[in-house]
């Protein structure tokens, strides 16, 4: 159980900072690494964060 979410967070970091990484650099012409992580890692924490309240309203209608 705990591997599916190690490997859930590294693909979802993975795919979050690829998309970044393209939108910066398609549409301002540079990339920096600070604003691919640190984007990149807020937006994993609010995937997390949803899922989270998913599972508690899930739990909470039953």
């Amino acid at each position: 159980m705990i591997w599916r979410e190690i490997f859930i967070f590294i693909a979802a970091f993975a795919a979050f900072a690829s998309a970044i990484a393209a939108y910066l650099a398609g549409f301002h012409g540079e990339a920096p690494l600070k604003d691919i992580l640190s984007n990149a890692f807020a937006a994993v924490i609010g995937l997390y964060v949803g899922r989270w309240l998913e599972r508690r309203l899930r739990r909470s209608n039953s």
